[in-house]
């Protein structure tokens, strides 16, 4: 079988103290052809972000987006689109709904069934066989 020494076995002092000098040279060399190539590639990283690409145009400040003056919306009820004035006299309607009860919306009759409903809901927890 074949093992990998892994500088784990016992060497003679001086065959150990030349292997760890050659890694140390290997890791030093390593490091400044780092640097080297990283030099090298310096001036294409710098030409690079000098360049500006003319198409693009920049954002408008979100100052001006705030400022802007929208002249159509959607209706919150079914998202129909709506003009500026239309959407106005949607939202009063609506502020004016809101005083008004929510039992008033609903007819007695309906109001009724709902607790019939309610009740025999309850019921089932204790008398499962009820229909």
């Amino acid at each position: 079988m074949y093992q990998i020494d892994w500088g784990a076995r016992l060497c003679k002092a001086s065959r150990c103290k030349a292997l760890r000098q050659r890694n140390q040279r290997f890791a030093i060399a390593s490091c400044i052809g780092l640097q080297i190539s990283a030099l090298s590639i310096m001036p294409i990283i710098s030409y690079a972000e000098t360049q500006s690409i003319p198409s693009l145009q920049e954002d408008p400040p979100e100052e001006v987006l705030r400022a802007e003056i929208y002249t159509d919306a959607r209706s919150p009820i079914d998202g129909k689109q709506l003009s500026a004035a239309e959407y106005t006299e949607l939202m009063e309607k609506l502020r004016s709904l809101d005083s008004i009860p929510p039992e008033d919306f609903v007819s007695p009759k309906v109001r009724e069934v709902i607790g019939l409903l309610k009740l025999r809901k309850f019921l089932r927890q204790f008398i499962p066989f009820i229909p």
